[in-house]
């Protein structure tokens, strides 16, 4: 059986050379066109973000809190890189200790518990859980600055101080609240089960 990952695919059809393969070739040089403009202008990048998450269904107040996750997240990385912290699983290590401090759940048992498979797991958090996570990572920032860790095991110990912060804020709010942040629910269905509920509502509101 012969097997490719994605770029493997692209190549594979750009080396097609019957015109059926045109179509597909004309896409993959618009998008590679898109990511040249997003390099030179990354304001187009974060418009076109936008506008991808509002064509699935997502509200705009949730849209604007995912956009500034990403900007946290990315500062965030920026200062891991700064003070030493260099591979992808030292990223993960990372992210890991945040998140179990925050929730008491790492990402992969996150994604588990709301049973998602390759999906992104913050595009399926509802706006307490992204706030959350803001939170955790704007602290992780500001520790790491703050003692001036250098390294992994300095920046582990910053990450876990930091999701400590937005865990105590998290069961605080859920003491005083009586709900729970964590959900397994994602924020589409959410979402979606409050749309049709308000058009049955308005439906019975006609009918009446």
């Amino acid at each position: 059986m012969l097997c490719a990952n994605t770029e493997g695919v692209f190549r594979l059809i750009q080396s097609i050379p019957s015109p059926k393969a045109e179509p597909f070739k004309r896409w993959l040089a618009k998008v590679g066109y898109e990511r040249i403009q997003e390099i030179e202008d990354p304001e187009l990048a974060a418009k076109r973000t936008r506008a991808i998450y509002k064509a699935k269904g997502y509200s705009d107040d949730w849209i604007e809190k995912r956009m500034r996750s990403i900007a946290i997240r990315d500062e965030l990385t920026d200062e891991w890189k700064k003070r030493g912290v260099r591979e992808q699983r030292e990223y993960s290590i990372l992210t890991a200790e945040i998140s179990e401090a925050t929730f008491g759940l790492t990402p992969t048992q996150y994604a588990e518990f709301k049973r998602l498979k390759r999906e992104n797991l913050r595009d399926h958090m509802t706006d307490l859980e992204l706030i959350f996570s803001m939170l955790g990572e704007a602290a992780t920032t500001e520790i790491a600055r703050n003692r001036d860790a250098q390294g992994f095991p300095q920046n582990k110990r910053a990450a876990r101080s930091g999701g400590t912060v937005a865990g105590n804020a998290r069961r605080e709010l859920e003491n005083k609240s009586g709900r729970k942040v964590v959900t397994s629910e994602n924020y589409l269905a959410l979402t979606q089960r409050a749309k049709k509920a308000q058009r049955l509502a308005g439906d019975g509101t006609n009918r009446g």
